[in-house]
């Protein structure tokens, strides 16, 4: 399945973590360019990265954000892999990846053992775990 599969499947109740986590790692997404750093937010002490499977889902993104097409959004395109292994180590602090923010189903991959390196996830690095949060649909299609 694709990853836009993945996810659908998730917010239908049949979420597959390894399958969901495998097919982000290998699916190419668009994650967005503010002032040339990628776009980010920060929600209850982790920064979450924010990328889109297609134009589309971006395109959306960028209309709740006052853009009048998707062409007036800088972005670059990068392995969903890449995001995990070597962007969210080198940032300071905790981050994980918001897919598809804004939209229906959006998808956050949080910064724990098993989708991040060791050395970035929160339940390995502090002595009391931020949280059990699995890769799950965020809540109410807002990420």
């Amino acid at each position: 399945m694709s990853l836009t599969d993945e996810i659908a499947a998730a917010h239908e109740g049949e979420l597959n973590p390894a399958a969901l986590v495998g097919e982000f790692r290998r699916t190419s997404v668009f994650v967005p360019v503010v002032d040339d750093s990628l776009m980010s937010a920060e929600m209850s002490g982790i920064r979450w990265l924010y990328a889109f499977t297609d134009e589309e889902a971006l395109s959306h993104f960028a209309a709740t954000r006052g853009a009048e097409t998707s062409t007036e959004v800088e972005y670059v395109r990068a392995a969903g892999a890449r995001l995990l292994d070597v962007v969210i180590p080198a940032v300071k602090g905790p981050m994980g990846v918001a897919v598809n923010v804004g939209s229906e189903q959006p998808m956050l991959f949080p910064p724990v053992s098993g989708i991040v390196p060791d050395s970035a996830a929160v339940d390995l690095a502090e002595p009391t775990p931020v949280g059990d949060v699995p890769v799950q649909p965020a809540p109410g299609g807002v990420a």
